[in-house]
């Protein structure tokens, strides 16, 4: 069988997704650095793998992968990995609960994004951290509310880790990055609490998988 292969960043949250579901689909794989800061990203060589320039890539089943949601749901599809409910309109829900941090919340507020208002600003960090805590704080909370749609036993649907958590974390580690008050949220900060008892989530944290130095 082809190896398993994840190109990331370590602090990149769409990477940290992934680890997060190749943890819990129980997959081995090689990490394979990809340092966003010194522009490795916009080299030749990864600019093959993705000609978008974004991490993670996924090698694996012999076939090559971008785009953090559409190698979880291929994970999801080929793994049984049930991060989403049977029913379509369970599906759906949950999906837009995912997809309000993923879709939404997250492109905002990328390293390539932030670094652009950090350099309109004249090169001044604290517009770089303005501006990621006017978009994270308002994202959690609407999170927050629309995670009242849904029983957290103790996850954010149900009673095992789905999308939506795998999205969540990332981002709740960006929030305590950033300096996001967040303990004001209890829905939120219940599942955060649960997610990171879970072995797949500590195991993908980026504090693992920081860089020696």
């Amino acid at each position: 069988m082809a190896e398993t292969v994840l190109f990331d960043y370590w602090r990149s949250s769409a990477s940290y997704r992934m680890r997060i579901a190749l943890q819990l689909a129980g997959i081995e794989y090689t990490s394979v650095p990809v340092d966003l800061p010194t522009r490795q990203h916009r080299t030749h060589e990864h600019l093959a793998r993705n000609p978008q320039g974004f991490v993670p890539v996924l090698d694996i089943d012999g076939e090559r992968f971008t785009q953090s949601l559409a190698m979880l749901e291929y994970l999801d599809e080929t793994r049984g990995m049930n991060l989403l409910p049977k029913d379509p309109v369970g599906r759906a829900h949950a999906r837009a609960l995912a997809y309000a941090i993923a879709v939404d919340l997250h492109p905002v507020c990328n390293l390539q994004v932030a670094s652009y208002a950090k350099e309109m600003a004249g090169g001044d960090q604290a517009a770089m951290e303005q501006w990621m805590k006017r978009f994270i704080r308002p994202g959690l909370e609407a999170f927050e509310a629309l995670l009242g749609g849904f029983t957290q036993a103790p996850y954010c649907c149900g009673d095992a880790p789905g999308l939506a958590d795998i999205c969540l974390m990332p981002q709740m580690y960006n929030a305590a990055r950033w300096g996001v008050e967040t303990a004001d949220l209890p829905r939120l900060t219940a599942v955060a609490a649960a997610c990171a008892q879970h072995p797949a989530f500590g195991a993908a944290h980026p504090d693992k998988w920081q860089p020696a130095g």
